[in-house]
Protein backbone atom coordinates (compact mmCIF):
# COMPACT_ATOMS: atom_id res chain seq x y z
CA UNK A 1 0.00 0.00 0.00
CA UNK A 2 1.52 3.37 -1.09
CA UNK A 3 1.37 5.63 1.96
CA UNK A 4 1.74 9.30 1.44
CA UNK A 5 1.03 10.35 4.43
CA UNK A 6 4.57 8.63 5.71
CA UNK A 7 6.52 9.74 2.68
CA UNK A 8 5.46 13.10 3.35
CA UNK A 9 6.93 12.69 6.74
CA UNK A 10 10.13 12.52 5.15
CA UNK A 11 10.20 15.49 3.57
CA UNK A 12 10.67 18.63 5.83
CA UNK A 13 9.66 21.17 3.82
CA UNK A 14 6.37 20.03 3.13
CA UNK A 15 5.29 20.65 6.76
CA UNK A 16 6.15 24.54 6.17
CA UNK A 17 3.36 27.30 6.20
CA UNK A 18 3.09 30.10 3.79
CA UNK A 19 1.16 33.37 4.66
CA UNK A 20 0.13 30.94 7.50
CA UNK A 21 -1.37 28.75 5.55
CA UNK A 22 -0.05 25.44 5.17
CA UNK A 23 2.21 25.04 1.98
CA UNK A 24 0.54 22.61 -1.39
CA UNK A 25 3.68 22.25 -3.70
CA UNK A 26 2.56 21.84 -7.36
CA UNK A 27 5.65 23.11 -8.73
CA UNK A 28 7.98 19.83 -8.60
CA UNK A 29 8.16 19.86 -12.58
CA UNK A 30 10.97 22.63 -12.21
CA UNK A 31 12.74 21.06 -9.18
CA UNK A 32 11.25 19.28 -6.57
CA UNK A 33 11.57 18.96 -2.95
CA UNK A 34 14.14 16.81 -1.08
CA UNK A 35 14.03 13.49 1.37
CA UNK A 36 15.38 13.63 4.48
CA UNK A 37 17.74 10.67 2.66
CA UNK A 38 19.02 13.30 0.74
CA UNK A 39 19.54 15.85 3.00
CA UNK A 40 20.80 14.01 5.29
CA UNK A 41 23.76 12.34 3.15
CA UNK A 42 24.61 15.75 1.78
CA UNK A 43 25.47 17.55 5.36
CA UNK A 44 27.44 14.29 6.22
CA UNK A 45 29.74 14.80 3.59
CA UNK A 46 30.57 18.70 4.21
CA UNK A 47 30.61 17.66 7.87
CA UNK A 48 32.35 14.45 7.70
CA UNK A 49 33.54 13.56 4.33
CA UNK A 50 34.49 16.48 2.29
CA UNK A 51 37.61 16.06 0.32
CA UNK A 52 38.10 16.51 -3.37
CA UNK A 53 37.50 13.39 -5.77
CA UNK A 54 40.37 11.42 -7.86
CA UNK A 55 43.23 13.53 -6.44
CA UNK A 56 44.65 12.61 -3.23
CA UNK A 57 45.85 9.76 -1.21
CA UNK A 58 44.92 10.71 1.84
CA UNK A 59 42.04 9.20 3.28
CA UNK A 60 39.15 11.80 3.04
CA UNK A 61 39.77 11.84 -0.54
CA UNK A 62 39.39 8.47 -1.27
CA UNK A 63 36.09 7.90 1.01
CA UNK A 64 34.77 11.01 -0.77
CA UNK A 65 35.98 9.17 -4.27
CA UNK A 66 34.56 5.76 -3.57
CA UNK A 67 31.16 7.45 -2.83
CA UNK A 68 31.46 9.20 -5.87
CA UNK A 69 31.88 6.29 -8.05
CA UNK A 70 29.17 4.34 -5.84
CA UNK A 71 26.95 6.68 -7.08
CA UNK A 72 27.88 6.62 -10.69
CA UNK A 73 27.17 2.73 -10.66
CA UNK A 74 23.90 2.79 -8.88
CA UNK A 75 22.77 5.42 -11.17
CA UNK A 76 23.67 3.35 -14.03
CA UNK A 77 22.04 0.15 -12.98
CA UNK A 78 19.15 2.45 -12.45
CA UNK A 79 18.49 3.66 -15.60
CA UNK A 80 19.49 0.16 -17.36
CA UNK A 81 23.28 1.06 -19.14
CA UNK A 82 25.93 -1.10 -20.00
CA UNK A 83 28.11 0.16 -17.78
CA UNK A 84 29.04 2.99 -15.07
CA UNK A 85 31.53 3.77 -17.93
CA UNK A 86 28.31 5.72 -19.60
CA UNK A 87 27.15 7.83 -17.27
CA UNK A 88 28.86 11.33 -17.17
CA UNK A 89 28.04 13.58 -14.47
CA UNK A 90 27.23 17.06 -15.50
CA UNK A 91 25.81 20.56 -13.87
CA UNK A 92 22.46 19.49 -15.12
CA UNK A 93 20.26 17.90 -18.58
CA UNK A 94 21.14 21.32 -19.95
CA UNK A 95 24.86 20.88 -19.61
CA UNK A 96 24.51 17.37 -20.22
CA UNK A 97 22.43 18.64 -23.78
CA UNK A 98 25.19 21.27 -24.71
CA UNK A 99 27.97 18.71 -24.23
CA UNK A 100 26.41 15.82 -27.27
CA UNK A 101 25.30 18.82 -29.27
CA UNK A 102 29.43 20.44 -28.85
CA UNK A 103 31.04 17.20 -28.59
CA UNK A 104 29.14 14.77 -30.57
CA UNK A 105 27.73 17.59 -32.92
CA UNK A 106 30.37 19.28 -33.92
CA UNK A 107 32.42 16.28 -34.92
CA UNK A 108 29.80 14.56 -36.90
CA UNK A 109 27.27 17.31 -38.33
CA UNK A 110 28.41 19.00 -41.20
CA UNK A 111 26.71 21.60 -44.32
CA UNK A 112 23.67 20.37 -45.43
CA UNK A 113 22.85 18.14 -42.25
CA UNK A 114 19.40 18.41 -40.69
CA UNK A 115 18.81 18.01 -37.24
CA UNK A 116 14.68 16.99 -36.28
CA UNK A 117 13.60 18.44 -33.02
CA UNK A 118 9.85 17.91 -31.59
CA UNK A 119 7.93 20.49 -31.06
CA UNK A 120 7.34 19.36 -27.54
CA UNK A 121 10.62 20.44 -25.95
CA UNK A 122 11.84 22.38 -23.32
CA UNK A 123 14.35 25.30 -24.65
CA UNK A 124 17.51 22.87 -23.08
CA UNK A 125 16.61 20.45 -26.16
CA UNK A 126 15.60 23.40 -29.12
CA UNK A 127 18.56 25.96 -28.67
CA UNK A 128 21.42 23.97 -28.35
CA UNK A 129 20.74 22.40 -31.54
CA UNK A 130 19.88 25.57 -33.49
CA UNK A 131 23.39 26.37 -32.03
CA UNK A 132 25.18 23.77 -33.99
CA UNK A 133 22.60 24.28 -36.81
CA UNK A 134 23.84 27.80 -37.79
CA UNK A 135 27.97 26.57 -36.50
CA UNK A 136 27.96 23.91 -39.09
CA UNK A 137 25.35 25.25 -41.80
CA UNK A 138 22.55 22.30 -41.11
CA UNK A 139 18.92 22.56 -40.82
CA UNK A 140 16.11 22.27 -38.01
CA UNK A 141 13.00 20.42 -38.69
CA UNK A 142 10.36 20.31 -36.19
CA UNK A 143 8.41 16.91 -35.75
CA UNK A 144 4.84 18.66 -34.42
CA UNK A 145 2.20 17.43 -31.97
CA UNK A 146 -1.84 17.76 -32.40
CA UNK A 147 -4.10 19.46 -30.18
CA UNK A 148 -4.50 16.63 -27.64
CA UNK A 149 -0.24 16.83 -27.20
CA UNK A 150 0.43 13.79 -29.40
CA UNK A 151 3.83 13.68 -31.21
CA UNK A 152 2.96 13.33 -35.30
CA UNK A 153 5.37 10.40 -35.66
CA UNK A 154 3.33 9.21 -38.56
CA UNK A 155 5.28 12.57 -40.19
CA UNK A 156 8.84 10.98 -39.37
CA UNK A 157 9.27 9.34 -42.87
CA UNK A 158 8.83 12.98 -44.41
CA UNK A 159 11.57 14.59 -41.64
CA UNK A 160 13.67 12.05 -41.68
CA UNK A 161 16.14 11.08 -44.61
CA UNK A 162 19.98 10.39 -45.57
CA UNK A 163 21.33 13.27 -44.13
CA UNK A 164 19.77 13.32 -40.53
CA UNK A 165 21.98 13.32 -37.80
CA UNK A 166 20.43 13.96 -34.83
CA UNK A 167 16.71 13.36 -33.65
CA UNK A 168 16.08 14.76 -30.31
CA UNK A 169 12.91 14.26 -28.23
CA UNK A 170 11.30 14.47 -24.48
CA UNK A 171 10.51 11.48 -23.24
CA UNK A 172 7.95 13.16 -20.97
CA UNK A 173 6.65 16.99 -21.90
CA UNK A 174 6.96 19.67 -19.45
CA UNK A 175 4.19 21.33 -20.17
CA UNK A 176 1.56 18.72 -21.42
CA UNK A 177 2.41 16.01 -19.52
CA UNK A 178 2.66 14.39 -23.05
CA UNK A 179 5.04 10.67 -22.94
CA UNK A 180 5.36 9.96 -26.60
CA UNK A 181 5.85 6.53 -27.96
CA UNK A 182 9.53 6.51 -28.77
CA UNK A 183 10.01 3.93 -30.59
CA UNK A 184 8.73 4.86 -34.11
CA UNK A 185 11.58 7.99 -33.27
CA UNK A 186 14.62 5.71 -32.38
CA UNK A 187 13.71 3.05 -35.25
CA UNK A 188 13.26 6.00 -37.45
CA UNK A 189 16.44 7.81 -36.68
CA UNK A 190 18.72 4.43 -36.21
CA UNK A 191 17.34 3.44 -40.08
CA UNK A 192 19.19 6.42 -41.81
CA UNK A 193 22.08 6.31 -38.82
CA UNK A 194 21.10 9.35 -37.00
CA UNK A 195 21.37 9.43 -32.96
CA UNK A 196 18.44 9.84 -31.08
CA UNK A 197 19.02 12.37 -27.64
CA UNK A 198 16.19 12.00 -25.06
CA UNK A 199 15.38 14.82 -22.43
CA UNK A 200 14.39 12.86 -19.46
CA UNK A 201 13.94 15.20 -16.88
CA UNK A 202 10.37 14.72 -16.49
CA UNK A 203 10.19 10.91 -18.19
CA UNK A 204 12.71 9.72 -14.93
CA UNK A 205 10.90 10.45 -12.39
CA UNK A 206 7.64 9.97 -13.70
CA UNK A 207 7.80 6.47 -15.33
CA UNK A 208 11.60 5.47 -15.03
CA UNK A 209 13.76 4.44 -17.85
CA UNK A 210 15.36 1.80 -19.44
CA UNK A 211 17.88 3.04 -21.84
CA UNK A 212 18.97 -0.44 -23.17
CA UNK A 213 15.17 -1.16 -23.76
CA UNK A 214 14.56 2.11 -25.40
CA UNK A 215 17.39 1.78 -27.51
CA UNK A 216 18.33 5.59 -27.27
CA UNK A 217 22.07 7.15 -28.04
CA UNK A 218 22.15 9.85 -25.21
CA UNK A 219 19.89 10.54 -22.54
CA UNK A 220 19.74 13.69 -20.26
CA UNK A 221 18.29 14.35 -17.30
CA UNK A 222 18.95 16.66 -14.03
CA UNK A 223 19.19 15.85 -10.47
CA UNK A 224 16.67 18.87 -8.71
CA UNK A 225 13.76 16.92 -10.53
CA UNK A 226 14.19 13.45 -9.16
CA UNK A 227 14.39 14.82 -5.46
CA UNK A 228 18.22 14.89 -5.67
CA UNK A 229 20.31 18.28 -5.40
CA UNK A 230 20.44 21.05 -7.69
CA UNK A 231 23.81 21.78 -9.57
CA UNK A 232 23.82 17.88 -10.39
CA UNK A 233 22.76 16.49 -13.54
CA UNK A 234 23.52 13.18 -16.06
CA UNK A 235 24.23 12.27 -19.23
CA UNK A 236 24.16 8.82 -20.08
CA UNK A 237 25.30 8.32 -23.53
CA UNK A 238 26.47 4.88 -25.37
CA UNK A 239 29.64 3.76 -24.90
CA UNK A 240 31.03 3.78 -28.47
CA UNK A 241 29.44 7.19 -29.11
CA UNK A 242 31.00 8.42 -25.84
CA UNK A 243 34.39 7.38 -27.22
CA UNK A 244 34.68 8.79 -30.99
CA UNK A 245 33.47 12.40 -29.02
CA UNK A 246 36.16 14.65 -28.17
CA UNK A 247 36.06 16.55 -24.73
CA UNK A 248 33.33 19.67 -24.56
CA UNK A 249 35.79 21.23 -21.69
CA UNK A 250 39.43 21.28 -20.82
CA UNK A 251 41.20 21.57 -17.42
CA UNK A 252 42.25 19.24 -14.28
CA UNK A 253 40.97 15.51 -13.87
CA UNK A 254 39.60 14.83 -18.03
CA UNK A 255 43.18 14.37 -18.81
CA UNK A 256 45.99 11.67 -19.38
CA UNK A 257 49.47 13.73 -19.89
CA UNK A 258 49.63 17.47 -20.56
CA UNK A 259 53.03 18.52 -22.26
CA UNK A 260 53.16 21.74 -24.60
CA UNK A 261 53.60 19.96 -27.26
CA UNK A 262 50.32 18.24 -26.93
CA UNK A 263 47.80 16.76 -24.36
CA UNK A 264 46.40 13.27 -24.31
CA UNK A 265 43.05 12.41 -22.76
CA UNK A 266 41.23 10.46 -19.65
CA UNK A 267 39.07 7.50 -21.22
CA UNK A 268 35.58 7.98 -20.68
CA UNK A 269 33.49 9.28 -18.91
CA UNK A 270 36.40 11.48 -16.79
CA UNK A 271 37.39 12.89 -20.48
CA UNK A 272 34.02 14.87 -20.26
CA UNK A 273 34.32 15.82 -16.54
CA UNK A 274 36.48 18.62 -16.42
CA UNK A 275 37.42 20.73 -13.11
CA UNK A 276 36.64 19.82 -9.46
CA UNK A 277 33.44 17.85 -9.93
CA UNK A 278 30.06 18.40 -8.11
CA UNK A 279 30.82 15.33 -5.90
CA UNK A 280 28.54 16.21 -3.43
CA UNK A 281 25.83 17.01 -5.87
CA UNK A 282 26.83 13.22 -7.35
CA UNK A 283 26.57 11.77 -4.25
CA UNK A 284 23.18 13.41 -3.06
CA UNK A 285 21.58 12.39 -6.45
CA UNK A 286 22.76 8.72 -6.09
CA UNK A 287 20.79 8.93 -2.39
CA UNK A 288 18.18 10.14 -4.06
CA UNK A 289 17.84 7.44 -6.56
CA UNK A 290 18.30 4.90 -3.70
CA UNK A 291 15.37 6.72 -2.13
CA UNK A 292 13.33 6.06 -5.36
CA UNK A 293 14.24 2.87 -4.65
CA UNK A 294 12.46 2.26 -1.70
CA UNK A 295 9.25 2.18 -3.78
CA UNK A 296 7.35 0.09 -6.26
CA UNK A 297 7.72 2.59 -9.65
CA UNK A 298 3.99 0.91 -10.26
CA UNK A 299 2.62 2.09 -6.84
CA UNK A 300 4.08 6.00 -7.46
CA UNK A 301 2.32 5.95 -11.33
CA UNK A 302 -0.88 5.01 -10.28
CA UNK A 303 -0.38 7.27 -7.19
CA UNK A 304 0.67 10.52 -9.53
CA UNK A 305 -1.95 8.85 -11.88
CA UNK A 306 -5.08 9.54 -9.53
CA UNK A 307 -3.63 13.12 -8.33
CA UNK A 308 -4.07 13.76 -12.10
CA UNK A 309 -7.36 12.51 -13.23
CA UNK A 310 -8.87 13.65 -9.93
CA UNK A 311 -7.64 17.40 -10.43
CA UNK A 312 -8.10 17.38 -13.82
CA UNK A 313 -12.04 16.18 -12.81
CA UNK A 314 -12.41 18.94 -10.18
CA UNK A 315 -11.24 21.72 -12.37
CA UNK A 316 -13.25 20.98 -15.40
CA UNK A 317 -15.73 22.44 -12.88
CA UNK A 318 -14.67 25.21 -13.47
CA UNK A 319 -16.25 27.82 -15.65
CA UNK A 320 -13.88 28.96 -18.88
CA UNK A 321 -11.26 26.78 -17.99
CA UNK A 322 -9.22 24.90 -20.87
CA UNK A 323 -6.82 21.99 -19.90
CA UNK A 324 -3.58 21.49 -22.35
CA UNK A 325 -2.32 17.94 -23.16
CA UNK A 326 -4.92 15.27 -23.43
CA UNK A 327 -3.38 12.24 -24.46
CA UNK A 328 -4.57 9.16 -22.44
CA UNK A 329 -1.47 8.00 -20.75
CA UNK A 330 0.22 11.56 -19.67
CA UNK A 331 2.13 12.28 -16.76
CA UNK A 332 0.84 14.01 -13.74
CA UNK A 333 1.52 17.57 -15.68
CA UNK A 334 -1.18 19.36 -15.75
CA UNK A 335 -1.22 22.89 -17.47
CA UNK A 336 -4.61 24.67 -18.16
CA UNK A 337 -5.37 28.75 -18.58
CA UNK A 338 -9.20 30.25 -17.69
CA UNK A 339 -10.67 32.65 -20.33
CA UNK A 340 -10.33 35.97 -19.21
CA UNK A 341 -7.95 35.38 -16.23
CA UNK A 342 -4.06 36.07 -17.03
CA UNK A 343 -2.17 32.96 -15.77
CA UNK A 344 0.44 35.25 -13.87
CA UNK A 345 -3.00 36.63 -11.90
CA UNK A 346 -4.13 33.73 -11.16
CA UNK A 347 -0.73 32.35 -9.57
CA UNK A 348 -0.34 34.97 -7.56
CA UNK A 349 -3.29 34.23 -5.62
CA UNK A 350 -2.73 30.79 -5.29
CA UNK A 351 0.56 31.69 -3.40
CA UNK A 352 -1.32 33.61 -1.26
CA UNK A 353 -3.46 30.74 -0.43
CA UNK A 354 -0.09 28.23 0.26
CA UNK A 355 -0.06 27.16 -3.56
CA UNK A 356 2.79 26.69 -5.21
CA UNK A 357 2.24 26.38 -9.26
CA UNK A 358 4.31 27.64 -12.32
CA UNK A 359 2.81 30.31 -14.48
CA UNK A 360 4.46 31.45 -17.64
CA UNK A 361 6.09 29.48 -20.76
CA UNK A 362 7.67 26.86 -19.14
CA UNK A 363 10.98 27.30 -21.35
CA UNK A 364 8.60 25.97 -24.13
CA UNK A 365 7.43 28.71 -26.11
CA UNK A 366 6.82 26.75 -29.08
CA UNK A 367 4.50 24.68 -27.26
CA UNK A 368 2.74 27.80 -26.46
CA UNK A 369 2.93 29.64 -29.73
CA UNK A 370 1.17 26.51 -30.80
CA UNK A 371 -2.26 26.85 -28.72
CA UNK A 372 -2.08 30.62 -29.07
CA UNK A 373 -1.11 31.72 -25.99
CA UNK A 374 2.15 33.65 -23.93
CA UNK A 375 1.67 31.52 -21.06
CA UNK A 376 -0.16 28.67 -19.10
CA UNK A 377 -0.65 27.86 -15.08
CA UNK A 378 0.82 24.27 -14.64
CA UNK A 379 0.76 22.43 -11.59
CA UNK A 380 3.08 18.99 -11.57
CA UNK A 381 2.65 16.41 -8.85
CA UNK A 382 4.92 13.95 -7.43
CA UNK A 383 4.86 11.13 -4.90
CA UNK A 384 4.22 13.26 -1.74
CA UNK A 385 0.89 14.94 -3.06
CA UNK A 386 -2.42 14.28 -1.80
CA UNK A 387 -5.71 14.35 -2.98
CA UNK A 388 -6.64 16.79 -0.77
CA UNK A 389 -4.01 18.90 -2.29
CA UNK A 390 -5.44 18.66 -5.50
CA UNK A 391 -8.77 19.49 -4.14
CA UNK A 392 -7.15 22.47 -2.45
CA UNK A 393 -5.98 23.44 -6.05
CA UNK A 394 -9.69 23.45 -7.33
CA UNK A 395 -10.97 24.78 -4.74
CA UNK A 396 -8.09 27.68 -5.14
CA UNK A 397 -8.86 28.54 -8.80
CA UNK A 398 -12.32 29.28 -8.37
CA UNK A 399 -11.61 31.18 -5.45
CA UNK A 400 -9.07 33.17 -7.32
CA UNK A 401 -11.52 33.27 -10.60
CA UNK A 402 -14.54 34.32 -8.68
CA UNK A 403 -11.96 37.37 -7.66
CA UNK A 404 -10.27 38.31 -10.84
CA UNK A 405 -13.72 38.26 -12.48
Amino acid sequence: MFEVDKIREEFPILGCKVYGKPLVYLDSGATAQKPLQVIEAVDRLHREQNANIHRGVHFLSEEATELYEAARARIAAWIGAAAKEEIVFTSGATASLNTVAYAWGDKFVSAGDNIVVSELEHHSNIVPWQLLAQRKGADIRVLPFDETGRLRTELLGELVDGRTRVVAVTQASNTLGTRPDLRPVVAAAHAVGAVVVVDGCQGAVHGGIDVQALDCDFYAFSGHKLYGPTGIGVLYGKRALLDAMPPFMGGGDMVDRVTFERTTFAPVPFRFEAGTANFVGAIGLGEAVGFMQRFDPAEIEAHESALLRHAEARLREVEGLRIYGRTPDKCAILSFNVEGVHPYDLGMILDKLGIAVRTGQHCAEPVMTHFGTTGMCRASFAMYNTLAEADALAEGVQRAVRMLR
